[in-house]
């Protein structure tokens, strides 16, 4: 693949490595800051070679990007996190402009097929009252969002498979916390990739399930997975939806 990494901190250097490692072109690197071999903006020119795109930016500049990319015909790949209240118009804007795009709130594999058992375990666990759940997430000192987007994701599978919960709370509870609401606690320091949990309690036994990110590897690997499979497709995909095609084939 010939690509343009939108975003060149952390994680687009990190793509970078595995994208090289792995045979692929870094065409084109985009970031506000500048500097070496980095344009602060996206031009026609420096796309023309381009197969797809990998944004890992701040949010702010997702949806402007997205809208410079799709107009040049490019797919993109969206790893940025914090925007999804933008979802219904980014979906339009990608099928307006007949291009592909697929996004995440994590990329990691390992993640993914947590999620999937985060919501088999809600399923089973919902219909009896002994048991309680709630979630948790810790990050680096230098993440910018709080909840992460994949907590917020693990929130929303909650909600929706374990029914008796239903309103998320993600501030310090100085009170008594209610039976319907679901508890998602943060914290930050240090150089955690990540790690998120859910845990069932019952006054009987506790049920944890735990998914931990050794470095952001995982997430290049997936966001480039992504990229290979969206090159030749057209439509707003999630990333479960690009895994769920790939596992039945």
């Amino acid at each position: 693949m010939k690509i343009a990494l939108i975003g060149y901190g952390n994680m687009g250097k990190d793509v970078e490595l595995l994208a090289l490692k792995q045979g692929h072109q870094i065409i084109a690197r985009v970031d506000p800051l500048g500097g070496d071999n980095v344009s602060p903006t996206i031009t026609e020119e420096l796309l023309s070679e381009v197969n797809v795109c990998i944004e890992f930016a701040q949010p702010q500049s997702t949806l402007p990007n997205i809208q410079k990319i799709v107009e040049l015909g490019k797919p993109i790949v969206i790893g940025t996190t914090d925007w999804y209240h933008q979802i219904p118009q980014v979906r339009k804007i990608i099928q307006d402009n007949g291009v592909g795009c697929v996004y995440a709130p994590n990329f990691s594999l390992g993640l993914n097929i947590f999620l999937q058992i985060v919501k088999t375990g809600a399923k089973l666990l919902h219909s009896f009252d002994n048991y309680d759940a709630f979630a948790m997430e810790i990050h680096h000192r230098k993440k910018m969002d709080s909840p992460s987007g994949t907590a917020k994701k693990i929130g929303d599978i909650l909600l929706e498979y374990f029914p008796r919960k239903q309103h998320l709370v993600t501030e310090c509870l100085n009170r008594k916390i209610l039976p319907e609401e679901l508890h998602l606690v943060s914290a930050r320091s240090g150089y955690f990739p990540g790690t998120h949990s859910v845990i069932f309690d019952s006054e009987e036994d506790s049920l944890e399930l735990v998914h931990r990110a050794r470095s952001r590897a995982g997430f290049s690997f997936g966001a480039l997975l992504a990229a290979q499979w969206i090159q030749e497709r057209k439509g707003f995909y999630a990333f479960e939806q690009v895994l769920k095609n790939l596992w039945e084939n």
